[in-house]
């Protein structure tokens, strides 16, 4: 039975990849974290093993691939502590090359690294720099480790921080929402398309050595996207789209607000298109799903959290 390490793998994407993953039985998912207590949804699943590690310690991140077949990179974060770039560098750049490292000290054969449409060594802003890095460190490996990126655009699903936000953002404003960079253009992606595409890399074979892009049917703007989501929860949304000048301003007033639900980082990051180049699920022969299709079951009017809102409204009254 093959042994998966995933780093990253209590979050949205690795909760819902462990899942898949110890499905079938075929497979043991190893989840190295620092705190075990944010993966205890997972630890009820026969198969999934929390490993309490450090991932920035080389010596630790070593003793958690022992025995490791595959390892699966989904460490990744939006904003940073500070404004130097030196969180988005650690996080992104820095621990994929010690994961590299530690891949070829620890004979694991394969690694399959999440990075994200628009990383660029040259990009606008330090998250996609430092995406790039890391994308350039995982070519780089050394020759007896084999590797497979996978560049999604936004990921959407049942507890995402994308459409999730955009909702309780639109309920608090009464569907008024001023926007920065409202026209630029996403290809939103359903977290369980992402998943299955993981898992179809696992084994390498045709996909080893290549890079694939990620995207969802729906080519929409970022506008568009707020203003769907309004149409799903039944909030009618007003965009006011904001002049460069004024949204860098918002930018930099936000910097300053706690857990910062918007940054300057994530302004100049909006300045690309996050929409494929190629077909990387036609590659993978996975047809991604609309988000009409998927959208509706976790933030329509009946679901459990929407019928249970509308039980607190009327209860207030």
């Amino acid at each position: 039975m093959a042994i998966i390490t995933i780093l990253g793998g209590t979050g949205f994407v690795g909760s819902a990849l462990a899942t898949r993953l110890v499905a079938g039985g075929r497979h043991r998912v190893r989840v190295l974290t620092r705190d075990p207590a944010r993966g205890r949804h997972l630890a009820v699943l026969p198969g999934v093993e929390l490993l309490r590690a450090n991932v920035h310690d080389a010596a630790a991140l070593g003793r958690g691939l022992a025995g490791s077949h595959v390892a699966i990179n989904l460490v990744g974060i939006l904003n940073e502590s500070g404004f130097s770039g030196h969180g988005f560098e650690r996080a992104h750049a820095e621990l994929t090359l010690k994961l590299v490292g530690a891949c070829a000290d620890r004979g694991v054969a394969r690694l399959l690294q999440m990075s994200a449409l628009g990383a660029d060594e040259q990009g606008p802003s330090h998250y996609q720099r430092s995406k790039g890095r890391a994308e350039r460190h995982v070519r780089e490996a050394p020759a007896a480790l084999d590797w497979t990126l996978l560049r999604p655009s936004v990921i959407f699903g049942a507890g995402d921080s994308l459409l999730n936000r955009f909702a309780g953002l639109l309920r608090l404003s009464r569907g008024i929402l001023p926007l920065a960079r409202a026209g630029t253009r996403f290809a939103p992606v359903w977290v369980s398309d992402v998943v299955q595409a993981f898992e179809h890399c696992l084994e390498g074979g045709a996909t080893s050595r290549q890079s694939y892009d990620l995207c969802g049917p729906d080519v929409v703007t970022l506008a568009e996207l707020v203003r769907y989501t309004g149409e799903v929860i039944g909030v009618r949304a007003k965009v006011l789209p904001l002049p460069d000048a004024i949204a860098r301003v918002q930018a930099f007033v936000m910097d300053f607000v706690p857990g910062r639900p918007f940054s300057t980082d994530n302004y100049r990051s909006l300045a690309v298109d996050n929409v494929c180049r190629e077909p990387g699920f036609q590659r993978l022969g996975i047809q991604p799903s609309s988000m009409r299709a998927v959208v509706p079951g976790y933030l329509g009017p009946d679901t459990t959290s929407a019928r249970y809102r509308r039980f607190r409204s009327s209860a207030g009254r």
